[in-house]
């Protein structure tokens, strides 16, 4: 890819976005995605999808503040996806052994264990983060207003939104002290400077991409700051339409608000990626602070995973001359390893059990004694 003029350059922002994942990342481009993650063996393994919006369906979706809603949910869901795939590509083994619980759940459900623990996690994460963000902040502003001795009022929903961001900073501090998380993070850089790099025309290599910024104004991270600083005015505007509303109903009303304030985060995120004027500059300004905490700065092989993820998701249409296929087979590669173990498991347990229930036969020839290492040898090969 050739670098471009300013006026072209400009009109590749927005093309495509990522997340980070386990030792890799997810790049999207309109409805491509692709996890790209770096195996042990140092191979790079690539799982290609297909994500289409439902509001290409539905243009009513389309519309500013409920298409910010819809893509939140969408990327919720791929995110859940992304971090399976990612586990399963890499050459993480997160299901050892099977329990009998486990493989119960999987031949009545036909669902595995670690979906249902992802599904589990999920909902976990959605009530720790209603607790706080929602309850939590809100008790912290009474019991202050009661320390006071007088109702705060309107003050009340500052504090609540001081004491939000508090705890946002304090949870992405402690993480990132976990090296996995670090490591994360790190990725988190790598995909930042990898489309800054696209979207300043420049040829997409580890060395160009090195030398752009690791912050990037459409960043997650900048999402959910601005999230928090517009809960501060929905607060501000429920203390002032409803005073003294008790804070269980305070808390329900701010949930029914929060669509509307997703909506407008998104807006506002959308708008400063694609205008990078001195407005946008001011107001992204924290979210762009928050970044030098959830971003490091990624090592060569790490924005090499990041490029190759980019060229995957963009396809042919920016990157002609770019072969995916290697990357892919060693995804497939690394797939079929996995099957052919659970299968080898699989009948390995069923023999056994064949075994403990059939009775011994009094006659039947014995195989000879040299042929059990060649069957040992053989068993090695298999799952090797």
């Amino acid at each position: 890819m050739k670098k471009n003029s300013s006026s072209e350059a400009c009109a590749l922002r927005g093309k495509v976005g990522g997340q980070a994942v386990l030792e890799g990342i997810m790049m999207k481009a309109g409805d491509q995605c692709a996890t790209a993650c770096r195996r042990p063996d140092d191979l790079i393994a690539v799982d290609k999808c297909e994500f289409r919006s439902v509001r290409k369906k539905h243009k009513i979706l389309n519309l500013p503040i409920l298409r910010g809603v819809i893509n939140f949910v969408e990327t919720l869901r791929l995110s859940m996806r992304t971090l399976t795939v990612s586990a399963e590509v890499g050459g993480f083994d997160l299901e050892e052994e099977e329990s009998r619980f486990e493989k119960w759940l999987k031949e009545k459900c036909g669902i595995k264990f670690f979906d249902v623990l992802m599904g589990f996690a999920a909902v976990l994460g959605v009530l720790l983060c209603l607790f706080l963000f929602m309850y939590l902040p809100n008790l912290c502003a009474d019991g202050i207003a009661f320390l006071v001795g007088r109702n705060l009022g309107a003050l009340e929903a500052v504090i609540e939104g001081v004491i939000k961001i508090l705890i946002f900073i304090s949870y992405i501090v402690l993480v990132s002290l976990m090296p996995d998380i670090r490591r994360t993070f790190e990725y988190h850089g790598a995909e930042h400077k990898t489309i800054a790099c696209f979207e300043a025309g420049e040829e997409l290599t580890a060395s160009n991409a090195a030398r752009y910024t690791r912050f990037h104004p459409r960043c997650g991270t900048s999402f959910m700051f601005v999230m928090i600083l517009l809960g501060i005015f929905a607060g501000l505007f429920v203390r002032l339409v409803f005073p003294g509303l008790p804070r269980l109903l305070y808390i329900l009303v701010r949930l029914l608000i929060l669509p509307l304030v997703v909506g407008i985060g998104y807006e506002f995120i959308i708008f400063a990626g694609k205008h990078d004027i001195l407005l946008t500059r001011i107001l992204s300004a924290p979210g762009l602070w928050m970044q030098r905490l959830t971003t490091k700065e990624p090592d060569e092989k790490q924005l090499e995973v990041a490029i190759v993820a980019a060229k995957c998701a963009l396809g042919e249409e920016y990157f002609p001359d770019f072969d995916p296929a290697p990357y892919l087979e060693n995804a497939k590669k690394r797939l079929n390893q996995q099957e052919e173990a659970a299968e080898a498991t699989d009948f390995t347990e069923a023999s056994e059990e064949e075994g403990s229930d059939a009775p011994a036969a009094e006659n039947a020839p014995s195989e000879p004694e040299e042929a059990l290492p060649a069957e040992e040898d053989t068993q090695t090969a298999q799952e090797s």
